[in-house]
This record gives C-alpha cells, structure tokens and sequence, in this order.
C-alpha cells in the first residue's frame, strides 16, 4: 500500500514539474516577444516602367469568343524595410507577379533570397512579363474600357516565405503576402503627372505604400 501512495505522488511530482516547466517555457516566450516587438516589414512601391501593355481583343466579339489575350511587360522597384531593432529577416523566397481585378496577369518572377538586418532598407528591380496570357472574357471587355478611359488599376503582388533571427536563434518559415496597387495611365498621349513618357514607354513615380500580412 505504501509503495503504491509512494508512485502515486511521485506521478503526480512529475506532472507537476511538467506543467511547471511548459508554463515557464510560454513566460520566456512572452517576456521575448514583449521585449523584441516583432514587426512585420514594409513595402513601397516607388515606381513601374510599362513597356508593354497590349490586349488582343477586349470587345464584344472577343468576349464572345474568348479570344482575349494580354502581354504585359513592367519592370518595378519595389523597397522593403526591417522596422525591427533587435530582429533580422531572412527572405528564402520571395516571387512578384501582376494582377488585374484579382486575376494574375504575369508568371512569377523569383526574387534573389536576401538577408535584411535591423532597420535596413533592400531595393529590387524585378521585370514581370507575361506574354499573351488568356484573361477572362468579362476582364478582356473591362481592361478595354480602362484603356480607353486613360486608367488602368494593377496591383504588383509579393508571395514569400520569410524567418526571423534574433541573436542566434532563427525562427522557422513564415508566410509573407504583399499587395501594392499601381496606377496606370494610357490612352491619347495622356499620361498622369506621375509618369515620364519616353517614346513609347512610361515611368510612373507612384511611391505606393503597399498592404502586409505575415
């Protein structure tokens, strides 16, 4: 009988000094986080040349066929900054690629991976072509409309996976999504005050701050 009581409270000792050591482990884990405040980067996008925006199709008939195709050749500069003082990011992948009214318009371009220490600000340069992608037939008639009115709204999307690194520890992978809208003129020589055109190319200045989510 006393044998039994004894491994009894020894079972118990052992549970005890197990929750003890969990609830220790999760008070570490919250004094860092509270310390350190991560905080996820930011993105602008600065500016977008346009060298080639062409859509085959985008009336009526099209859009009864289904014949609308769209090459779309941008390159972007897109800058992001590490808000952290004590905490690195390590960018393993990171792709950019082009949508319209949530259909992507361009393949995704691989961005080189990167690591951004404290406070520091990395620039990429990144071209994302896409050459005669089908869009839906609906999207066909509304980028049509778009370019005749002179404004056409795309939004430049980052896809990544990113970690942590505070002191030696580095954090496993995170999920990083970014979405910068871009507006663009087009249509009769008309170019916003934005943009420089040079021959049949343009450059927009947009310094567009763009939404995260990690």
């Amino acid at each position: 009988m006393s044998a039994y009581y004894d491994h009894g409270r020894r079972r118990r000792r052992l549970w005890a000094s197990l929750w003890c050591f969990i609830i220790l482990i999760l008070i570490i884990v919250f004094l860092v986080w509270l310390i350190l405040r991560p905080t996820k980067p930011q993105f602008i996008l600065q500016d977008a040349t346009v060298y080639n925006f062409n859509l085959t199709g985008g009336d009526a008939a099209a859009a009864a066929t289904g014949l609308n195709l769209l090459t779309t050749t941008i390159q972007v500069s897109l800058a992001s900054r590490n808000p952290n003082k004590r905490i690195g990011i390590y960018y393993d992948r990171v792709d950019v690629y082009a949508t319209y009214r949530g259909q992507q318009i361009t393949p995704a371009t691989l961005l080189p991976a990167s690591y951004q220490g404290h406070k520091e600000v990395t620039v990429w340069s990144p071209f994302v072509n896409g050459n005669a992608v089908p869009v839906a037939p609906y999207l066909g008639v509304e980028i049509g409309q778009d370019q005749n009115a002179g404004r056409v709204l795309i939004n430049i999307r980052v896809d990544g996976r990113i970690r942590w690194k505070v002191g030696t520890f580095i954090s496993g992978r995170y999920r990083l999504n970014a979405n910068c809208p871009a507006y663009l003129s087009f249509g009769g020589g008309q170019y916003s005050q934005n943009s420089i055109l040079v021959g049949s190319t343009a450059k927009y200045q947009l310094v567009q701050q763009c939404y995260v989510d990690v």
